[in-house]
C-alpha cells in the first residue's frame, strides 16, 4: 500500500455523501490528507472539520458546481497552486430517470457537463501535478449501467460508458509513468434514503444489487493502490450487464428503472 507524504493530498470529487463520503473516511484511516470537492450547502465543512479531529489528517474543502468549465478551472488552479495532488478520485456525478422528451436541455447539459466534461477536465488540468510526485493515483467512477443502452435513462449510461472507455485508454496511455489510473463500475448504492428508496422500487433484482458505500469505498482503495485497471465491484451486476444479449438486457433493464420514472 502507498504511504503519502505528510505534504500529498487526495482529491476527492463528490466528498459530502455516499460514495464520496466513505472513500474519504477510508483514506482518512489510512491517515492521507484530503480535499473534500462537493456542491454547496452539503455540510462539507462538518464533515471536513469531523475528519481533521478524528483521524489528525488536513482536510481542506471546497465547494463549487462543476456545471461550468470556469468553475472547475478555477478550482483547479487553485489546487496546482496550493497542494500537491498524489490521488485523484472523480466520484461526482448526476443522472435521473426521466422520458427523453419530458426532460429540459439544462437537465441534459448537466449530466454531460458533470458526469464527463468534468471528469476529463480535472484529469487533464491535474495531470501534470500528479506526475511530480513520486508515485500517483488517478480513480474513477463509472457505473454499471455504462455496460447497457436503458431507456428512461438514456444519456446517464452513455456518460457513464464515456468515463469507462476514457478510464482504460488513459491507463495505457500512462502506462508507462508514475501514475495508475483505475476505474470502479458499482451498481445502486445506499448514498441515502431517498435513492435507496427509489432503487427498492425496481423489486428483488434491484434489491440483490444494492451496494454499501463504506464496502465498495474499502474494495476499490485497495484494489486501486495494487494497480488494478479494471476494479469489478459486482459480479452479479456486471454478467447481467455484459454477457445478456441486447434484445434480452435492454428491454429488461428499461422495465426494472421504468419503475423509477
Amino acid at each position: 500500500m502507498k504511504v503519502a507524504t505528510k505534504n500529498q493530498y487526495a482529491v476527492i470529487t463528490g466528498a459530502s455523501q455516499g460514495l464520496g463520503k466513505a472513500f474519504a473516511l477510508s483514506l482518512a484511516k489510512r491517515k492521507h490528507n484530503l480535499i473534500l470537492i462537493s456542491l454547496p450547502n452539503q455540510n462539507l465543512k462538518g464533515l471536513a472539520q469531523h475528519i481533521k479531529e478524528t483521524y489528525k489528517v488536513e482536510v481542506p474543502y471546497f465547494e463549487t458546481d462543476f456545471s461550468s468549465d470556469e468553475n472547475i478551472l478555477s478550482l483547479t488552479n487553485e489546487l496546482n497552486k496550493n497542494y500537491d495532488v498524489d490521488i485523484l478520485i472523480n466520484n461526482a456525478g448526476t443522472g435521473g430517470t426521466k422520458k427523453l422528451e419530458d426532460v429540459s436541455l439544462n437537465y441534459l447539459n448537466t449530466i454531460i457537463q458533470v458526469n464527463v466534461k468534468a471528469t476529463s477536465i480535472f484529469i487533464h488540468q491535474l495531470l501534470p501535478n500528479l506526475k511530480q510526485q513520486s508515485r500517483a493515483y488517478i480513480l474513477n467512477v463509472s457505473s454499471i449501467a455504462a455496460f447497457s443502452p436503458i431507456g428512461y435513462k438514456t444519456v446517464y449510461p452513455a456518460s457513464k460508458a464515456f468515463v469507462h472507455s476514457f478510464s482504460l485508454g488513459l491507463s495505457e496511455e500512462l502506462k508507462d509513468s508514475n501514475i495508475s489510473v483505475s476505474v470502479i463500475n458499482p451498481g445502486a448504492m445506499k448514498t441515502n434514503p431517498e435513492i435507496t428508496a427509489r432503487i427498492e422500487k425496481q423489486g428483488f433484482l434491484g434489491k440483490l444489487t444494492l451496494l454499501e458505500p463504506e464496502k465498495v469505498a474499502e474494495y476499490s482503495i485497495r484494489k486501486m493502490f495494487k494497480g488494478k485497471i479494471f476494479i469489478l465491484i459486482n459480479p452479479m451486476s456486471w454478467f447481467f450487464s455484459t454477457l445478456l444479449p441486447n434484445w434480452i438486457k435492454i428491454p429488461m433493464m428499461t422495465n426494472i428503472v421504468k419503475r423509477e420514472a
